[in-house]
């Protein structure tokens, strides 16, 4: 089956093969596509007795193929290692991490304190390669550059269409924005790869934490991950603004970074962190919908002009 992001899939098959082939190893059946959307493919490869995985960025996010690699040699035993990648078309042949967090731990919010822990820690220890993320392609979404890009979203003319009334509103915001930039900029928190999609679906389980998926991810501050993040877990268990138990998470992601303020300065830095976050996010979806046609648009597009309105409500914390 042919698919938007891999147009010649027969090329991926002869890929595929040949790197498995180079690892002495071969499929035993069919490759079998299970997830196709516009901004990736991802096909299960059966391998002997197990699995083995394809993924197919689109022209948004081929970074994300060079971004493990990397990662792999930076924070070896912390991210899914690839089997290989291929840098110039965005593929890369991923082995069967086992379990998600979601699948195994119990269903409560507690277990987030230590995803979110380990991922704080595993964004620290990362800083130091924020440049060479940066010109691995990965984008460069620190704060100085938010207000440009907001800019250039609101004289949009598709985004701008869809956004209605709230345009005029995000316009009055710019101001503000700005300033919330300029905050977020004069944190003594470094910069590092930000997720931009963390939950416990997105980190293995067994042998420690392993981290996976960064086709969304980017180079901010790094306590914008929590924008998603904590949204999924109020979402998942019916957690209301001001919830001690986001308080808690709050906490459990701030304690690795305790060498870079006390409690309360970065417990202060992760509001406005967050906000100023929203635009990348929108930023993420316009890219991964570049090549979407009018069905995935229908499905998907309000994306773009929802995030940017989230700039206009109050925040998880």
């Amino acid at each position: 089956m042919d698919s938007i992001v891999v147009p010649a899939w027969s090329q991926a098959l002869a890929w595929i093969d040949d790197t498995l082939g180079g690892a002495g190893l071969r499929p035993t059946g069919p490759v079998e596509q299970t997830r196709v959307r516009p901004w990736s493919v991802l096909a299960k490869v059966p391998v002997g007795d197990g699995t083995v995985w394809f993924k197919a960025n689109g022209r948004c996010s081929t970074y994300e193929a060079r971004l493990l690699d990397a990662l792999a040699r930076w924070a070896p035993g912390r991210v899914l290692e690839p089997i290989a990648i291929d840098a110039g078309r965005g593929w890369s042949l991923l082995p069967d991490g086992g379990q998600t967090l979601r699948e195994v731990a119990p269903d409560d919010p507690g277990h987030w304190e230590e995803l979110l822990a380990r991922h704080a820690e595993l964004q620290r220890d990362l800083a130091p390669y924020a440049a060479d993320m940066v010109a691995l392609g990965v984008p460069d979404m620190s704060a100085p550059l938010l207000p440009g890009h907001f800019a250039a979203l609101l004289d949009d003319e598709q985004v701008a269409a869809a956004l209605g009334d709230d345009l005029a509103r995000l316009r009055a915001y710019q101001p503000e924005y700005e300033r919330l930039c300029a905050r977020v900029a004069a944190s003594g928190v470094p910069v590092s790869v930000q997720h931009d999609d963390l939950h416990d679906g997105n980190v293995l389980v067994g042998d420690g934490y392993r981290f996976f998926d960064w086709g969304d991810a980017s180079v901010a501050h790094p306590f914008a991950v929590l924008l998603v993040a904590l949204r999924v877990a109020a979402d998942r268990y019916g957690l209301k603004a001001g919830d001690p138990v986001l308080a808690r998470l709050r906490d459990a992601y701030l304690e690795p970074w305790t060498g870079h303020g006390t409690r309360a300065e970065l417990a202060a830095e992760i509001e406005p962190a967050i906000q100023v976050a929203k635009v990348s996010r929108a930023l993420s979806w316009q890219r991964s919908l570049a090549d979407a046609d009018a069905q995935e648009l229908a499905k998907w597009g309000d994306a773009v002009p929802g995030w940017l309105a989230e700039l206009l409500v109050p925040n998880m914390l």
